[in-house]
């Protein structure tokens, strides 16, 4: 209609660059979502690379795609906002994409200029750094990541031409998007304290670039590679730079001057799109509007290939093998914490397709017209009929699974950490796979209580967790979340809106800033995101006595399992001496 407010949330995935349009009270009006291009290195599986140019073109594509599809002026965008995956992203000072990968073209301007969040080439470079004992390290629960971009930087001080690294920018991927549309290179708290090491409400520290081999990148005190110095960092939604510039309004077939706000990682978009609903309750919604308050008790669970657990509180909560506290990561004056498990839905695949049932289950789910997961919870009701077994539980009881194949992120903090499966019998059929498969919902439900109690014991008092990404439209997986951390799940109205809809609110936060006080900045967020963010559906725990006594008795033995593994490497290591 004549007259409305649009705003557009660009969600820079793993796989893909998703727009969406949304209206000022969070109906999406139209997506389009283009896939992008990863690169692997065939010897050796830790590299994943993409390109902000191969993004920026998808990006240009879906946007002009959803303004077609709607028929909704360029004139009528009022806001647009980015989120993306952590991933290090780098330029040199005028924008050109810098080549990060090994050999003879590290360091040119070429296309393959992203080291994504996925890749694990930085492992001695973060063993370095957790050597230090530096202050930074505190606010990534004591151990920092070789997934964050410190290491990554570090490693390409350590393999690219001094004069070559010198002319680079270093950018998290949702600050890059913000600086290509906007030519500001400002960057987000999110971006900085989360994944740079900008520590909250010190900045960067000199002595610990200096300790770890990057003195260049104080440069006097102006930091101008790692940018956010003297006052050029944002909390989310607030306006960069004057909005879109006019090249990249022309290409994305939108206004110059558009607002654009401060980017988020796609996780803690996640959580802008989830946190503030109101849910359904055997059918009825709940008539109480959440307060900015609630959101401390609320854990967002964002799960596709990986998962992460986001919680805001008003003071910092330190938690050892948990990133953060993190100041005004997504809004002014609040702290968040992120817990992750480093493959979820990646490790339901490689279940799934690595097993010699595969063709058999492909070629059933085919054959009776539905997917290979209905399939597999098909044949789990049976084998549940045939052993008189009272829930699927009792299917795995005698079988545990320890699910940290690409190493532990959260609560542990190892990435040494590797995956076990205890109780195996000579069964290759689709049974056996089926009793598999629910066995790894199961250990990424284990996990995930391993998560939130190592945040409640620290200080957090988390009561719910609310779920987005694809995992949350698989039920029997969201009962078995409810059943085993003992609380209930929000499910959100669209599992693949969540995220997109979060960047659409930054959009509007920006469009909206200048009417808006500084100290009711927080007030204002939380209003749009309650405002935007549609019912979600709560799933109650719904265990019986003897089922929470099986899930109690297998979280036990899941914790043992991280001793027994600690114990033995260290056997192995004395021996290898």
């Amino acid at each position: 209609m004549s007259g409305d407010k649009y705003y557009i949330g660009v969600d820079i995935g793993t796989g893909s660059a998703r727009a969406s349009l949304v209206q000022r009270d969070g109906t999406v009006v139209a997506s389009s979502t283009q896939d992008t291009i990863t690169w692997r290195d065939q010897e050796d599986h830790r590299i994943f690379e993409q390109s902000t140019n191969d993004i920026w073109s998808k990006i240009c594509v879906a946007i002009k795609e959803v303004l077609s599809e709607s028929k909704v002026p360029a004139s009528a965008v009022k806001g647009v906002g980015f989120d993306a995956t952590c991933s290090l992203a780098v330029s040199d000072f005028q924008g050109n994409p810098v080549v990060v990968t090994k050999g003879q073209d590290l360091g040119d301007v070429g296309d393959r200029n992203i080291i994504l969040w996925a890749d694990h080439r930085a492992e001695k470079e973060a063993e370095l750094i957790n050597s230090t004992g530096s202050i930074v390290l505190n606010y990534v629960g004591g151990t920092m990541s070789l997934e964050m971009e410190v290491p990554k930087i570090l490693w390409l001080k350590k393999n690219m031409k001094p004069e070559h690294f010198s002319r680079c920018q270093f950018f998290d991927l949702p600050d890059f998007f913000t600086y290509k549309a906007t030519g500001d290179n400002t960057r987000s708290f999110c971006s900085t304290t989360c994944k740079c090491s900008f520590v909250p409400d010190k900045g960067w520290q000199e002595d610990f670039f200096t300790k770890i081999g990057l003195a260049e990148l104080v440069d006097g005190g102006n930091y101008s590679q790692m940018g956010a110095a003297k006052g050029k960092v944002q909390t989310a939604g607030s306006p960069v730079g004057h909005g879109l510039s006019k090249k990249a309004a022309e290409e994305l077939g939108l206004v110059e001057g558009t607002a654009v706000g401060s980017g988020l990682i796609d996780a803690y978009a996640g959580w802008m799109g989830t946190v503030a609903a109101r849910y359904k309750e055997n059918g009825q919604l709940s008539s109480v509007l959440p307060s900015l308050d609630e959101s401390r008790h609320r854990l967002a669970a964002v799960a596709g290939t990986s998962t992460c657990h986001l919680v805001q509180s008003p003071e910092g909560v330190f938690v050892n093998g948990v990133w953060g506290p993190y100041r005004d990561a997504t809004f002014p004056g609040w702290w968040m914490n992120e817990g992750g498990q480093s493959s979820t839905g990646q490790l339901i695949d490689f279940i799934i397709t690595t097993h010699v049932a595969y063709p058999e289950l492909k070629e059933r789910a085919e054959k009776e017209n539905t997917n290979i997961h209905q399939v597999l919870l098909d044949t789990l009701e049976r084998l549940k009929v045939e052993n008189h077994a009272e829930t699927l539980t009792e299917l795995t009881k005698d079988i545990h699974f320890y699910p940290d194949f690409h190493g532990n992120r959260s609560p542990i903090a190892d990435s040494r950490m590797r995956g076990s499966i205890v109780g195996l019998e000579l069964d290759s059929g689709l049974s056996d796979l089926a009793r598999k498969y629910y066995l790894t919902l199961e250990a990424i439900a284990l996990q995930t209580r391993h998560i939130v109690d190592e945040m409640n014991a620290k200080g957090h008092t988390i009561r719910s967790i609310y779920m987005s990404g694809g995992q949350a439209k698989n039920i029997p997986m969201m009962q078995l979340f409810a059943d085993t951390c003992g609380m209930p799940v929000v499910l959100p109205f669209s599992h693949s809106a969540a995220v997109v809809l979060g960047a659409a609110m930054l959009g509007r936060i920006a469009a909206d800033a200048e009417k808006v006080s500084r100290d009711k900045q927080g007030e204002e967020m939380w209003k749009i995101m309650v405002e935007m963010t549609p019912a979600g559906t709560l799933i109650a725990p719904a265990a019986s006595p003897k089922v929470k006594k099986l899930l109690d008795a297998k979280y036990k033995i899941f914790r043992e399992t991280i001793d027994i593994q600690k114990r033995w490497r260290k056997q192995m290591e004395d021996a290898a001496k």
